[in-house]
């Protein structure tokens, strides 16, 4: 069982889109800030996978078999969960932080994303770390763009500085 990290060496997770690079044989090169936020977890075992289609996650372990427990336990619609779970589960694969600070993306991951080989960028994001191709990224935050005008008075009522 996972024990929490040490309060002592807790490192926020990093903040910011991070550009780096997926290599030929599709390791995953982690920005320093998000490889020292990695490293403060005990079990060093990353599930990659991808519940949209068109994002990478990293998940610690941790996070993972908490999102396996919500899949397993939702009962409003069970086969809408089983589809989520055999989706990441299809796409999925665990690996660790190799000694240059690289995470193995699976094969099938990385093609089906068009990543291998390419420079992408990296965010953290609700407990785990966001990947997407550059293509995809410019289409998100061209949406986000488009979506200002009406967002960004919704969340200033609710308190947003």
């Amino acid at each position: 069982m996972d024990s929490p990290p040490n309060p002592a060496s807790v490192k926020p997770p990093p903040q910011g889109i991070y550009t780096t690079r997926v290599d030929e044989k599709g390791r995953l090169k982690l920005p320093a800030d998000f490889l020292e936020f990695l490293r403060t977890f005990p079990e060093q075992q990353y599930f990659i996978t991808t519940l949209n289609g068109s994002t990478a996650r990293v998940y610690n372990a941790k996070v993972w078999r908490a999102n396996e427990k919500i899949l397993a336990e939702y009962t409003e619609d069970a086969q809408a969960a089983e589809d989520i779970a055999f989706f990441a589960d299809y796409y999925g694969g665990v690996s660790g932080v190799d000694s240059q600070g690289r995470v193995l993306i699976p094969p099938v991951l990385r093609r089906k994303l068009g990543i291998e080989n390419q420079q992408v960028c990296v965010r953290f994001y609700n407990g785990a770390v966001d990947v997407y191709s550059e293509a995809v990224s410019e289409k998100r935050l061209q949406r986000a763009t488009e979506a200002l005008a009406t967002n960004l008075p919704a969340l200033r009522k609710k308190g947003l500085k």
